[in-house]
């Protein structure tokens, strides 16, 4: 009995034969490479299955012009096959490199449990996985807080140790250097708000009322909201992406084995630059949401530069400036934590690096909305 199957590449040959009662000989041909479309391993199962009596498969590769992993794994197959139903594999008749590769593949069986295997959890096991996690970042970031807290009571009482080198590069990153975005984003905010309003206040003749709408917009809510923003984008990724590269190549394990505390040496400098910078910022902000307000003002409604200008100070007053002032301060302090944490939480990897970025600048931006509400309602309330 002899039956042949041919593969579509016609690269390489599958065939049968029988040359004794309970052998099957498995003739290989051609080139067995996996660049190939290879037999399928199946073909030899068939041929066993439907001849009960065979009990061993011998190879003859006589006709092989090459081979490599391909060979090696349909190999592997067919004799795992045959150990299932109790039938010897000969492999006398394999080149001696491929007789030598498949002892080394069977040579240390593999352990059980070695696989990762796919396990479907329920739904109640997953929403409990959920919230013990999100129970247990929620200490994580409590006890990071409470660090950040006496970090900063141990520096008022000049008790901190901190490069003040590392302090001042800071400040430089956080404020001279973010002075070009700020400008941007600020004009054209303030540019924004004054053609809406404009639009509105032609249709009562009251185009002057832009200035109001201006100047307290950007003074007391949008100078200190887009500023934070603008720094959790820039400078709270940032530093998440710096500590988290500090953790991956484990600098931060060597400052805890010298004993230096990383919430000083790293944390700190970063806070204290945000909580010096961001009123800075947030002043500059409102002057350049002002100057886009007078940019509309000017070429859109035909007012005086002077008259723009007096209207915007008759509509301020000392408590939105203040208002404003501290929302900034607020926000520094948010984005700071917020990429120190997630910088500190990285893991090991590559790839945790952005990770902790792309979270630090989601939770600072959460954060900043959260803080706008609550102060806004408790101003509102207070009747500030």
């Amino acid at each position: 009995m002899e039956a042949e199957i041919k593969n579509t590449s016609e690269s390489c040959e599958l065939s049968f034969d029988r040359p004794a009662g309970d052998t099957l000989l498995v003739r290989l041909k051609g080139s067995w490479t996996i660049e190939q479309k290879l037999p399928s391993d199946e073909e030899v199962g068939r041929q066993v299955e439907a001849d009960p009596a065979i009990k061993q498969i011998a190879f003859d590769a006589g006709g092989l012009s090459g081979w490599d992993s391909g060979l090696l794994s349909f190999l592997t197959k067919i004799i795992n096959q045959c150990s299932a139903k109790n039938i010897s594999v000969n492999q006398e008749g394999l080149p001696e490199g491929i007789r030598k590769l498949v002892q080394l593949a069977f040579a240390v069986p593999e352990r059980k449990g070695a696989r990762k295997e796919a396990v479907r959890e329920s739904l109640l096991s997953r929403i409990g996985a959920s919230s013990i996690a999100a129970g247990q970042s929620s200490l994580d970031t409590f006890n990071f807080i409470g660090e950040a807290s006496v970090v900063f009571l141990k520096f008022l009482v000049g008790k901190a140790h901190y490069q003040r080198s590392d302090l001042i590069l800071t400040i430089q990153q956080c404020g001279v250097q973010a002075l070009p975005i700020v400008s941007l984003i600020s004009v054209l905010v303030g540019l924004i708000l004054a053609f809406v309003g404009a639009v509105q206040l032609m249709m009562f003749g009251a185009q002057i009322f832009v200035a109001n709408l201006v100047g307290i917009a950007m003074v007391r809510v949008m100078g200190a909201v887009m500023v934070g923003i603008i720094m959790a984008g820039r400078t709270g990724a940032a530093f998440a992406a710096q500590i988290g590269t500090m953790q991956v190549n484990e600098e931060i394990d060597a400052l805890q084995t010298l004993g230096i505390s990383p919430m000083e040496f790293l944390v700190l400098p970063r806070m204290l630059a945000l909580i010096l910078m961001m009123p800075l910022l947030c002043v500059y902000a409102d002057l350049m949401g002002v100057l886009g307000g007078l940019i509309v003002g000017v070429g859109m409604l035909d007012l005086n530069i002077t008259q723009y200008l007096d209207q915007t100070r008759a509509a301020l007053n000392l408590s939105s400036f203040f208002i404003g002032l501290f929302q900034a301060e607020v926000f520094g302090v948010l984005v700071a934590l917020a990429g120190c944490l997630r910088g500190m939480q990285c893991g090991r990897s590559a790839s945790s690096v952005g990770d902790a970025a792309t979270s630090a600048v989601v939770t600072s931006i959460v954060c900043i909305i959260l803080a706008t509400a609550l102060i806004t309602v408790v101003t509102n309330v207070l009747g500030i």
